[in-house]
């Protein structure tokens, strides 16, 4: 039987390799939105992040989600991202 692959993503803060089920897609819309995906699928450039809120609050502290989406954020939308985290645990 053929073993299945499991793609793996980087994540942009802690720059290990995870399967893509561990992680969290944050994109910034065409709109210049930035929100969380997660069906993954959605237009606009994307960054993964793990899926903890230790992560977060490093990805919050050094920037480092604002330099890959290549806008800047406000803390209402880290604080909806923390939400997703939260319920998706």
């Amino acid at each position: 039987m053929k073993v299945k692959k499991i793609p793996l993503r980087t994540c942009v803060v802690t720059h290990e390799k995870l399967p893509k089920k561990e992680l969290l897609r944050i994109v910034r819309t065409p709109e210049g939105m930035v929100e969380a995906d997660l069906t993954g699928k959605k237009n606009g450039r994307g960054a993964y992040i793990k899926n903890d809120l230790e992560t977060l609050e490093k990805a919050k502290k050094s920037k480092v989600l604002e330099r890959h989406l290549e806008v800047s954020i406000d803390d209402n939308t880290y604080e909806s991202i923390k939400d997703v985290i939260i319920n998706n645990k």
